[in-house]
């Protein structure tokens, strides 16, 4: 069977659809959700300018210097800054030992919602919501906080469709969020010159992992590289229609709904052409929810065949344990389920 990301027109809920247009979004949500994890979703409102002005700041970031952007460096706990190639593997977050640790290729720079973003929620905990670190880049804070904003409702609006394709409250993911650990990583697939790696056929762009929180908002360029597991254990090649974002579920969600729904394993491998990397570009907004909110699995989603698989966890120490894993190399000794289907993969 032909692996195919469904793509679906969210206009309804970011306008003022008809609850019949809104309805059919929801059931295709739904749909989408249960069998693959991965949606491309149109209509979702963010104007062109705001992405040429994101997609601007990051050329203009990493076309620096390897050694003045490792100025932007912060320690693994906090989730922000520069990370360089190699300094990462993102299959430790799932508890999945790699022949080399630390390996995934990539670089990228992180940012995230800070104390200041939720004046209203004061004493959050540090480093959970830490300040950003703002590279000196002429218009690089201006372009990245306009998209940041713009991704922010859009997670915001895909919570409000998955709360009508879970039959729940309204207001059922918005109490959950209200200071959402919301992290943006923009991701740069291309080796800077001096970079210790070798064009071996086995290059690992990014290793096989799922995403940590509720919902990620991906754009990227329409470049290979990108690749998501199917339900036959087969690794598939995945890029964005024309001007469409990317939609996958994290493991906050699979939690929630007991794996009704499920965090879709992915990875990026290199396309190398002719012995050298094709650049490719990524951005993941990732909306994990409140620090301190308590994931339960919904009752809804249990019953005599589908026994409750999880043990009920914090955001906070659910991410804690996935970030030790992808940038501090301790493995996730908790995600047995996980893990489990990373290896299935490799066999």
């Amino acid at each position: 069977m032909t692996f195919h990301v469904p793509l679906v027109d969210i206009a309804p809920y970011v306008g003022d659809g008809s609850p019949e247009a809104r309805a059919e979004v929801a059931r295709r949500i739904d749909d989408a959700c249960r069998t693959v994890g991965f949606i491309q979703i149109t209509g979702h409102g963010i104007p062109e300018v705001v992405i040429d002005g994101l997609t601007g700041a990051i050329d203009a970031f990493f076309a620096l210097d390897l050694e003045e952007k490792k100025r932007y460096r912060t320690p693994p706990q906090i989730n922000r800054g520069y990370s360089p190639p190699k300094s990462e593997s993102l299959s430790l977050s799932l508890g999945v030992e790699s022949a080399n640790r630390m390996n995934d290729f990539f670089e990228a720079f992180n940012v995230g919602a800070t104390q200041a973003t939720y004046p209203d929620s004061p004493g959050l905990p540090q480093p959970d919501y830490a300040d950003n670190v703002w590279p000196d880049v002429d218009g690089f804070e201006a372009g990245v906080s306009a998209y940041f904003a713009e991704a922010a409702r859009v997670a915001r609006v895909m919570t409000r469709i998955f709360a009508d394709a879970l039959d729940l409250p309204a207001d059922f993911f918005a109490e959950r969020t209200g200071h959402s650990l919301d992290v943006m990583r923009m991701n740069n697939y291309a080796l800077p010159p001096g970079t210790d790696v070798t064009l071996d056929g086995d290059l690992v762009g990014m290793g096989e992992h799922t995403d940590y929180g509720i919902v990620t908002i991906l754009w990227a360029d329409r470049v290979r590289g990108l690749q998501v597991l199917g339900s036959d254990g087969s690794w598939n090649d995945v890029a964005p229609a024309d001007g469409a974002l990317l939609i996958n579920l994290g493991d906050v969600t699979a939690r929630w709904t007991n794996e009704r729904w499920m965090s879709t394993l992915h990875r990026v491998k290199p396309p190398v052409i002719d012995g050298t990397i094709e650049r490719r570009r990524s951005v993941a907004f990732f909306h994990d929810g409140d620090v301190d909110a308590l994931i339960e699995t919904l009752p809804s989603c249990v019953d005599a065949q589908h026994p409750d698989l999880y043990e009920p966890v914090t955001v906070g120490d659910h991410i804690a344990a996935k970030l030790a894993g992808s940038r501090a190399g301790v493995s996730n000794a908790a995600a047995e389920r996980e893990s489990a289907r990373v290896l299935a993969s490799r066999r």
